[in-house]
């Protein structure tokens, strides 16, 4: 995959994990993003959650209503890349506490 690396995203990430709770990222996303931005990024995790319990591809485009090509995507993230399968990882773990 190509890199994204940069200073000027290191910058963001290096802000977004310095964010302390949910107003604070709902107020910097407001900003920085469009809603559709945030929704689509939304709707692309929950792809990826659903797809690593087992859905097939029509259940998830009914369910959540992206198209069969950025499920694709996200599958194709999900079995080569290591991103999707952490953050959800962590989301799991924050739910066990």
């Amino acid at each position: 995959m190509i890199s994204i690396k940069s200073d000027s995203i290191d910058r963001l990430f290096e802000v977004i994990m310095k964010l302390d709770n949910l107003e604070e990222c709902y107020s910097f996303f407001e900003d920085l993003c469009t809603v559709k931005e945030v929704k689509d990024m939304a709707q692309r995790f929950d792809a990826a959650i659903m797809l690593n319990q087992g859905e097939h591809y029509q259940e998830v485009s009914e369910k959540i209503g992206i198209s069969s090509a950025t499920i694709s995507r996200v599958s194709k993230c999900l079995n080569y890349s290591e991103g999707y399968k952490m953050a959800i990882s962590k989301l799991n773990e924050k739910k066990d506490k």
